[in-house]
């Protein structure tokens, strides 16, 4: 590691126990203790007495002498010892002169419960930004506002900096939550469930401590061995990713945004951005950095218990255990979807089962132990998988039978558990009104053998250490940089797109769009300009000319060759082929003609040119473009193309700059990947030169990051290259 390198990580790691005065404080205060029985600043007391916090607790109210028989003090400078946090519970307008005063006092960290700053208007967000000011004058990090808090369970502090009113059991499993409602939702959730949690963290406004911020804290936080995030939003998504790809390399993140089944975003004027749904930019956060995402926060904390108590498979292949037929098949069925495999058993392992187990038992991939089958025989064939080298994990049907010792079974399971050599997941079929069962359950649990009630809930939470398996061993790569581009011909091109009368620059000027000008004038380059750009970074294009009257059209049509296409080109037409602006296999120059002329009376547009192409008709068509995002590196699409795109909808996005690998599983993972291949004695497309055009087409957009949409619709892909026949860029 050189020098730079190690002060950059030098710098992270002071950034994260810099949270150690929110996180593990030893005294707090309480500016706005009221001894109002159901107020935040009562509650937030009666939360930290009851749960048990090890340090001092300061109430600050200047009328009360005690509050819940604590003594409280005018002011902070009125307590004595030093203060780690403090809790702000007053009105927002007097926020900033306490955040000052902590600032004198040499308080390190805020929690700031108190609402009405920027979700209030203009006047909120300029009482935010007083505060903040102070804060960072001052050195101190504010959390929130408008927020809970923080809880954390460790027995060493019990700091239950928050007014929610659920007590979670220390456990590894750490939230962060944007929203407090969800975010206490999950939290109760894992209770019932009887899950611990570690620490737990909802920041509301998250004007300064964010959530990338949170999840570094847990990053290093070697009792966090699960993060669960629910988000509706990032202010900073580069921030976030940088955070969540180093984070999720060591631990597995289970998240889960709101509004992410949102039908899609307005029409838009090119088809990647109205194929881009509102919210796909998260999804595609999530896959970048090895985040996993879920729809479903129950599966969400089912699969965190899993994440909590078992190793990371090293594979796909999973044995299976059972003691009754049918949840095996259940379970086998959601294992399979998720992408595990069952493999046969070696002949050592049958012939070690046939001596161990009952004659009627099943020998196989399930082992089925049968209903009467007890302590014994589960703990053969669970060392039998644990020795199987062909067996990655394992997942185990356990019904309490009344005839057999199911406490014997249980202990069995949990001593083969507590090896760690291979991750287990239980589905445990009992009636828990029975005392019995509920002992074996109890002996499960404190095992840490993650137990569930359906066989689908437990193959899913293995799909989930499973899929973490996948995503911490994917290796990307990195994207490619082609060295035949002409970036500085590209940039020529992008400046001189810009129309004088969109930007109120008068011809002939001197004067030099800027970048505002360029986001509140957008607009779609001319065809010869679009087709110039994609050449100077080695995209293919179909051979082309563009004429501005019938003759010079002609002329152009039989320099390429017949048959041709003509297009209507004009800034104002930007879907030619919806509008009659589009004539293809043009086979002579009559038919040129012809077509020129009736294009001349029907579009009525002062720049009419008209664009000769080179007609490749029987290729597969496909599409790829991009649509830039706020604060986010552009999405690349890449899917079935033509007519029918918006249809069909059957394309994939990926972040850029997009990898060979990226690119790679664009092809393969479209809904009609098999067509790539040839169907039914068609050939299949190079799929090759389909990849270098992605990457090309990233790198493109990354250098040039003013291109706002781009559709390249569609790309023709034969059986030895691939051309692109039609495009529009937007800047």
């Amino acid at each position: 590691m050189n020098t730079a390198e190690t002060k950059i990580k030098k710098e992270s790691i002071n950034a994260v126990h810099e949270l150690d005065s929110l996180f593990k404080p030893k005294s707090i205060a309480i500016i706005g203790a009221s001894s109002k029985e159901l107020s935040i600043g009562n509650v937030i007391i009666k939360n930290l007495v009851h749960y048990g916090y090890t340090g001092k607790i300061y109430p600050i109210n200047p009328k009360e002498p005690e509050i819940r028989g604590i003594k409280a003090y005018t002011s902070i400078f009125d307590v004595p010892d030093n203060i780690d946090l403090a809790h702000v519970i007053i009105p927002n307008k007097f926020v900033p002169q306490i955040i000052e005063d902590c600032g004198k006092k040499g308080i390190k960290s805020v929690i700031i419960n108190s609402a009405g700053f920027s979700e209030m208007g203009e006047e909120g967000i300029a009482l935010q930004k007083a505060f903040l000011a102070k804060a960072k004058e001052y050195g101190v990090r504010i959390f929130g506002p408008n927020c809970q808090g923080i809880i954390n369970t460790d027995p060493a502090f019990k700091a239950y900096c928050d007014f929610t009113f659920t007590f979670p059991e220390p456990g590894a499993i750490s939230i962060a939550a944007l929203s407090g409602g969800v975010g206490a939702f999950i939290m109760q959730s894992l209770f019932d469930l009887e899950i611990g949690m570690r620490m737990y963290a909802s920041n509301g406004n998250a004007c300064d401590i964010s959530i990338s911020d949170v999840l570094k804290y847990y990053g290093e936080d070697e009792g966090t061995k699960a993060i669960i995030l629910y988000t509706e939003g990032f202010k900073n998504p580069r921030e976030f990713m940088e955070t969540a790809k180093s984070v999720s390399r060591k631990k597995p993140i289970l998240a889960m945004k709101s509004g992410r089944t949102e039908a899609g975003a307005k029409a838009a004027a090119s088809h990647t951005g109205s194929l881009a749904g509102v919210d796909i930019a998260t999804e595609l956060i999530f896959e970048k950095t090895g985040v996993l995402a879920f729809n479903n926060e129950e599966e969400m904390c089912q699969a965190a218990m899993a994440f909590a108590t078992q190793p990371i498979p090293k594979g796909n292949r999973v044995g299976i255990i059972t003691n009754t037929g049918g949840p095996a098949v259940i379970a086998t069925d959601e294992l399979v979807s998720a992408g595990l495999v069952l493999p046969p058993l070696s002949e050592r392992a049958v012939t070690i089962l046939k001596e161990t187990q009952l004659p009627e038992a099943t020998i196989g991939n399930p082992i089925d132990v049968v209903a009467t089958g007890g302590g014994k025989h589960f703990r053969s064939a669970l060392d039998v998988l644990m020795e199987e080298d062909t067996i990655d994990s394992i997942f185990i049907n356990f019904v309490s039978a009344p005839f057999t010792d199911t406490d014997d079974v249980a202990r069995n399971i949990v001593e083969v558990n507590k090896m760690k050599r291979k991750p287990i997941v239980c589905n445990f079929m009992t009636n828990m009104s029975i005392d019995r069962f509920k002992v074996t359950a109890k002996i499960l649990k404190d095992g840490g053998v993650p137990c569930y009630s359906f066989p689908t809930t437990a193959a899913k939470a293995l799909g989930a250490l499973y899929k973490y398996h996948k995503v911490r061993s994917r290796n990307i790569g990195e994207a490619k940089i082609f060295a035949d581009i002409n970036k500085s011909k590209a940039a020529e091109i992008l400046n001189s797109g810009f129309r004088n009368k969109d930007l109120g620059i008068k011809k002939n000027s001197t004067q030099i769009p800027n970048p505002e000008s360029q986001i509140l004038n957008p607009h779609f380059l001319t065809s010869d300009k679009v087709y110039s750009l994609l050449a100077a970074y080695g995209i293919p294009v179909a051979d082309w000319r563009l004429a501005d009257d019938v003759e010079k059209t002609i002329k152009a049509a039989n320099e390429i060759g017949y048959p041709v296409v003509i297009k209507a080109d004009a800034a104002s037409l930007v879907h030619k082929s919806d509008l009659g602006g589009v004539a293809v296999n043009l086979k002579n120059s009559d038919e040129v003609r012809s077509v020129v002329e009736n294009m001349k009376k029907k579009f009525d547009a002062e720049d009419l040119k008209f664009f000769v192409q080179k007609f490749l008709p029987g290729g597969r068509e496909l599409i790829a473009g991009i649509s830039a995002q706020r604060d986010l590196e552009p999405l690349i699409m890449f899917g079935i193309g033509g007519i029918y795109v918006e249809v069909l909808k059957d394309v994939v996005f990926k972040i850029a700059p997009v990898t060979e690998v990226e690119a790679e599983e664009m092809l393969s993972s479209i809904k009609a990947s098999k067509l790539l291949d040839g169907v039914r004695g068609e050939k299949g497309i190079h799929k090759q030169s389909v990849i270098e055009i992605i990457q090309r087409l990233s790198q493109l957009v990354t250098d040039f990051p003013e291109i706002q949409e781009m559709d390249l619709n569609p790309i023709m892909a034969f059986e030895d290259k691939a051309f692109v026949v039609d495009a529009r860029i937007k800047i």
